[in-house]
């Protein structure tokens, strides 16, 4: 009886050493699953959002104007010139107003500044495509992001000594911008801050064989030669600070003074108080209220060139 008993507790034992066998990879399973859904939100949005082309997140300024916080975007990158890949981005419901021909919009070649195309420049170009315009944010450090001051020198240098191959680079950015289907070819406009805003310019002095809409220009580096301005033949919308030593208020001054004597319709504008690079949301010139000015001001330059 003892010997039957001891058999039967073994068995006992053995069905559930069996059954515990048989759902344990359900039960880690199950735990890995729970354990994934109690992890931080923010990560998994920011897994969710990175594997969607729809844009949903742009910079501080959107706290400041919410107007088009419910405008859904494409984005996409896109290689527009021999290695070069830039950031395409667009809004997916077009405004029929936003230009002549009702299927198109304008387009806008954005330049980054000295860091590369990096978040701020892409949640710029964003912001941008939600008033109703085609953003392609070029690049011209060949992929490369940098928060080094040093190498950021270095890759600006190299661009500067190597200008034809810059101008060639922002040149196809126009012709893709003009390749595509919902961009008016005859709204064609460049943007940058910084070394990008200095690039916006240089663009505007080589653009002879596909005039320019408009030309933006962030505190970039300017020409202030009658001659060589007189290339241009469309708007120039400046933003510079007062307190700049890169781009003197002198400088600015004398940029405006060749406009002029050029006729060549311009806005410029510098700010009291604030510094190079005030309107970089990541700097330590930043300035928050200076920058929402500024970028209304951009924006109705903009409507005033282009959707007339």
């Amino acid at each position: 009886m003892v010997d039957v008993l001891c058999m039967h507790k073994k068995y006992k034992r053995y069905r559930v050493i069996s059954f515990v066998n048989k759902i344990y990879p359900s039960i880690f399973f199950l735990f890995v699953l729970v354990s994934s859904a109690a992890m931080s939100g923010t990560f998994v949005s920011s897994v969710t959002a990175q594997s969607s082309n729809v844009v949903t997140n742009v910079t501080d300024l959107t706290r400041l104007d919410a107007s088009n916080a419910d405008v859904d975007l494409q984005n996409k990158t896109v290689n527009y010139y021999d290695q070069a890949n830039g950031y395409l981005v667009y809004p997916i419901t077009q405004n029929q107003n936003n230009s002549e021909n009702n299927d198109t919009l304008p387009g806008v070649v954005m330049i980054h500044e000295n860091k590369g195309v990096n978040d701020n420049i892409k949640n710029m170009a964003n912001l941008l495509a939600r008033s109703g315009y085609v953003v392609l944010a070029v690049d011209l450090f060949k992929g490369e992001v940098t928060t080094d001051r040093n190498r950021s020198s270095e890759l600006t240098q190299y661009v500067r000594d190597n200008q034809d191959m810059a101008t060639a680079n922002l040149k196809s950015a126009i012709k893709y911008l003009t390749s595509l289907p919902n961009v008016n070819p005859d709204k064609i406009v460049s943007l940058g801050w910084c070394f990008g805003g200095g690039q916006s310019l240089q663009l505007a002095l080589n653009s002879q064989d596909h005039p320019l809409s408009a030309t933006i220009i962030y505190y970039g580096r300017l020409v202030t030669d009658n001659a060589t301005l007189a290339k241009i033949k469309w708007p120039v919308l400046g933003i510079f600070g007062d307190q700049d030593t890169s781009i003197p208020v002198d400088t600015v001054k004398a940029f405006e003074s060749a406009l002029n004597a050029n006729s060549i319709p311009n806005e410029i504008h510098i700010y009291k108080g604030v510094g190079h690079a005030f309107a970089n949301p990541s700097g330590d010139n930043y300035a928050p209220n200076e920058t929402k000015d500024a970028w209304d001001r951009t924006l109705s330059f903009l409507d005033k060139h282009l959707n007339m």
